[in-house]
């Protein structure tokens, strides 16, 4: 974005909006909501994995709350969010509330992606050669 003003803004909305969605799925894995349970057991990974995810959803939410971190945050986003989604095609499905949930997990993927697109010049090492 050549608005450098405009571009914050946009990162802050997307960084905003990922981290709300986050925050709320990694609640829900440590609370243990029951589709979050029944998604874990049906891919081979609850308790650890559910729990596991959870930590990594709540450190990417808490990355993306500093525009100085945001960058890592939406790494980690994004490649959560990756796993997430290819879970959704290979074995969880998109019926009912698990494509209520994987939709959520695309909406944060493209917001990651928007948040790293516009802090592509910090990442270390190739990012100040990115236009």
């Amino acid at each position: 974005m050549k608005n450098r003003k405009t571009a914050n803004v946009v990162s802050w909305i997307a960084q905003i909006l990922a981290v709300a969605i986050l925050g709320q799925a990694a609640f829900a894995k440590f609370t243990g909501y029951p589709e979050t349970i029944s998604i874990f057991t049906d891919i081979g990974m609850e308790p650890n994995g559910r729990l596991l995810i959870g930590v990594i959803e709540l450190i990417g939410s808490l990355l993306m709350l500093r525009n100085s971190s945001a960058l890592y945050g939406a790494l980690l986003g994004l490649g959560t969010m990756g796993g997430a989604i290819a879970g959704h095609f290979t074995q969880i499905g998109w019926e009912g509330d698990r494509g209520i949930l994987g939709l959520q997990a695309v909406g944060v993927f493209c917001l990651c992606a928007i948040v790293l697109y516009i802090h592509r010049r910090d990442i270390p090492m190739i990012g100040r050669s990115m236009k």
